[in-house]
């Protein structure tokens, strides 16, 4: 009963009408950056939050999350009517959507992408509501040691769950790790790494790194490839979106299971992208129509579009309880409630109950609005894929520079972005992993404060950090997750052999 007090009074905080209004002008933006090729949610959240420093922390973040919900959205409009995945997670969509958006059934394969987004976040949604003041409450009962352990457990993972190469994931962190590390030392005083450059004093403004790292980076990699787009035409009637809405319902255990493959992804560090893929297999190997997956089937978007968005809302759930983003765009919101002031983990659910409920109910409103805002403006966000993308990319490089410029009304901050845009794109060319380093570049210094504070507290010994059965856990599982890959392959080598 006390949830559900909080969250009505949410959603009294998320119907004002400034809040609304900027729902609606989050979920638009969010769509038009999902449907362009090279952003994201993560880059158009970075890009955009400059402009929100002068807001209300509750709408700020409002705004923020209903442009994420669009990015979900919009990314599914270019890999069904163009076999251009608008996003990472919406590869797996071009698999069954295109093909039946080149059969002429753009309008059903659109209707079945979205509703699935809506089901799949609705279900997160009700997972947060009902799990997070509890896992705030367990939180409370943490110290430093508890909290570098959960932050160790988050670095771990990463390295346990890349698809990639483990060193290259480890190399990303680590620069991210140096790169959080430069500036003033909190608990000395001393400088680090600044080589005598003052305005480095300061170090790395977070804002401006991802500003780089994704927008810039994109952008430079999307000019080499020379883009160029050709699709279909989409369209959708009332008569298309009622027909298509009946069938779904038959494929609901394929709901359930991307349902909770998504939530698992998205609380865990696996993201967005890995449960689309992982749902559309599972969803492949268990139907009874699976031969026809590839081939233009609903239930090969019904699958990857409830993941990818259960995954995306489920990520934001470790952010608030314990300050752990569960995702890259989680990691960029994070930052902003730092700027804001808010400190992100249990204590957020009680000295910040307005800020906390209100973002919540504004999940559940953002999704409704999304889901009907798509469903009327396809055609007209689709016609934008017609302009070229030597027009779309000056334009996108301008609102970067003014973005990265607003935040401290420095030119070196520019300067900054261009030389971390440089780095993103070389990032990309090599195939190294963002992620890990934009999470180090901002829970570096937060886990090295704990890290510090919890040596202090024991006289230096390391004992601490197993000291207890929650701590020793937690820090055990961190080290299985390291080690896990190499595990792995001794494991698969050992099968070879027999």
């Amino acid at each position: 009963m006390e949830e559900a007090q909080a969250l009505m009074q949410g959603f009294a905080v998320a119907l004002s009408p400034v809040n609304i209004g900027l729902m609606f002008l989050g979920i638009l933006l969010g769509v038009l950056i999902g449907v362009l090729p090279g952003l994201g949610g993560a880059n158009g959240i970075a890009i955009l939050l400059p402009l929100t420093f002068s807001m209300n922390p509750t709408s700020a973040i409002i705004m923020l999350s209903c442009i994420y919900w669009g990015a979900l959205f919009g990314g599914a409009i270019t890999s069904i009517l163009f076999n251009i995945p608008g996003e990472p997670w919406s590869v797996a969509t071009t698999f069954d959507g295109y093909p039946m958006a080149q059969r002429g059934e753009a309008g059903a394969a659109l209707t079945a992408a979205f509703t699935s987004s809506f089901v799949g976040a609705l279900v997160a949604v009700i997972m947060i509501t009902f799990t997070a003041p509890l896992v705030a409450k367990f939180a409370l009962k943490f110290g430093p040691p508890e909290f570098f352990a959960v932050q160790l457990l988050t670095f771990c993972s990463f390295v346990g769950m890349s698809k990639g190469a483990p060193w290259k994931t480890l190399a990303a962190m680590f620069l991210g790790f140096t790169l959080a590390a430069i500036g003033l030392d909190n608990m000395t005083g001393q400088l680090r790494l600044t080589f005598g450059f003052d305005p480095l004093m300061k170090g790395f403004n977070f804002l401006i790194a991802v500003i780089g790292l994704f927008g810039i980076g994109e952008i430079l990699l999307t000019m080499e490839e020379g883009l160029a787009f050709k699709g279909k035409s989409g369209r959708i009637d009332s008569k298309v979106v009622l027909e298509t809405w009946k069938k779904l319902p038959r494929y609901w255990l394929t709901y359930i299971r991307s349902s909770v493959v998504g939530c698992w992804m998205g609380i865990t560090p696996g993201g967005a992208t890995p449960a689309s893929f992982m749902s559309y297999g599972i969803a492949k190997r268990f139907s009874a129509t699976g031969d026809n997956f590839g081939k233009g089937e609903i239930e090969g978007i019904v699958a990857p579009e409830t993941a990818a968005h259960a995954a995306g809302t489920a990520a934001l759930l470790p952010m608030l309880t314990l300050g752990i983003p569960g995702s890259p765009t989680a990691a960029v919101l994070l930052g902003g409630l730092l700027v804001w002031g808010l400190q992100p983990g249990p204590l957020l659910f009680v000295e910040q109950k307005d800020f906390v409920w209100g973002l919540i109910a504004s999940i559940y409103l953002g999704n409704i609005v999304g889901l009907i805002v798509v469903l009327l403006t396809v055609p007209w966000f689709a016609a934008i894929l017609r302009i070229p993308f030597s027009i779309i990319a000056p334009v996108i490089l301008v609102i970067c520079a003014v973005g990265a410029y607003t935040v401290n009304g420095s030119m070196f901050d520019v300067w900054l972005m261009l030389g971390f845009g440089v780095m993103g794109y070389v990032f990309k060319k090599l195939n190294y992993p963002l992620a890990p380093l934009v999470l180090a570049l901002v829970l570096g210094d937060m886990a090295e404060n704990a890290f510090r504070q919890s040596l202090l507290g024991s006289s230096g010994s390391m004992a601490v950090f197993v000291s207890n059965p929650l701590v020793a856990s937690i820090t055990g599982l961190a080290v299985l997750m390291l080690v896990w890959p190499w595990i792995g392959a001794l494991l698969s080598r050992m099968k070879s052999t027999e």
